[in-house]
């Protein structure tokens, strides 16, 4: 039997706390490797489409039922402003058939292990009749986007990003265009102008070139698709988003109409 004496007894409990502490460390950092992600870069995509087998995916967005009556936006606030014609906030706009503008179509998935270089033209955002025009703007990773201001007054460039590096920047009358560098994927990222608040709009960055954004005519063409079985999908300002499958197994063209209705 072993017996301690008193004065032996704080170092006793120093050393089962450096014992505890130890074994705490070793646990501790047995599950943080444990629980750390896997650092290893991924391999770049190295597959390239063969235009030979590559198809299309066409279609038209329209919208059922009334589109919403919107008033013309109050610019009195800002002189310079003002003298521009009556403006209607772009955020549902039809033709005379009810075909929808300014509806993001993309294909979600499935072109991941194809390389992709992106256009060597820059986009083109501009500050116009102090509106964002065009009002959604889709680019690619490795694209740049201009942002122009032909204004006679000042603005400011606030892109309210989550997956690429947010930036507000001023925008002076006459001034070089702003450019910005967006990275990463991302969806609707917001664009607005703290100096006059009806100024909005919305930014699309993709991986891959499968993207359009309609025009007044509703129609849609994303071409030199590789065969496949894709989601497709319609993103609209107001009535969110739609999807549907689609495949492409020959050069023809494969259908994919979307049809959004009034709210």
């Amino acid at each position: 039997m072993i017996f301690f004496r008193a004065w032996d007894r704080p170092l006793r409990n120093f050393s089962l706390v450096a014992a505890c502490l130890a074994g705490f460390l070793l646990i501790s950092c047995g599950e943080s490797s444990q629980r750390s992600p896997d650092v290893a870069s991924k391999a770049a995509p190295t597959k390239t489409v063969d235009p030979a087998t590559a198809g299309t995916v066409s279609g038209r967005v329209w919208l059922s039922g009334k589109p919403p009556e919107l008033h013309a936006i109050d610019m009195s606030a800002e002189p310079a402003c003002a003298k521009a014609a009556s403006v209607v906030p772009p955020v549902v706009v039809t033709d005379a058939n009810n075909n929808l503008a300014n509806v993001v179509v993309y294909i979600k998935s499935g072109v991941s292990d194809y390389r992709f270089q992106p256009p060597t033209e820059d986009a083109k955002l501009t500050q116009k009749g102090c509106m964002y025009e065009p009002h959604v703007t889709a680019l690619m990773t490795g694209q740049k986007l201009d942002v122009a201001n032909d204004d006679p007054t000042t603005h400011n460039v606030f892109m309210m990003s989550q997956n690429n590096q947010p930036s507000n920047r001023s925008s002076q009358p006459g001034s070089a265009p702003i450019v910005e560098s967006l990275t990463a994927p991302e969806l609707a990222i917001p664009v607005k102008c703290n100096v006059h608040p009806w100024m909005k709009g919305y930014v699309f960055v993709f991986d891959h070139p499968y993207f359009a954004v309609t025009q007044a005519d509703g129609k849609f063409e994303l071409k030199g698709v590789p065969p496949g079985t894709y989601t497709l999908v319609a993103w609209h300002e107001l009535y969110g988003s739609m999807q549907q499958t689609v495949t492409v197994t020959t050069p023809g063209a494969s259908g994919g109409d979307f049809e959004f209705k009034a709210q």
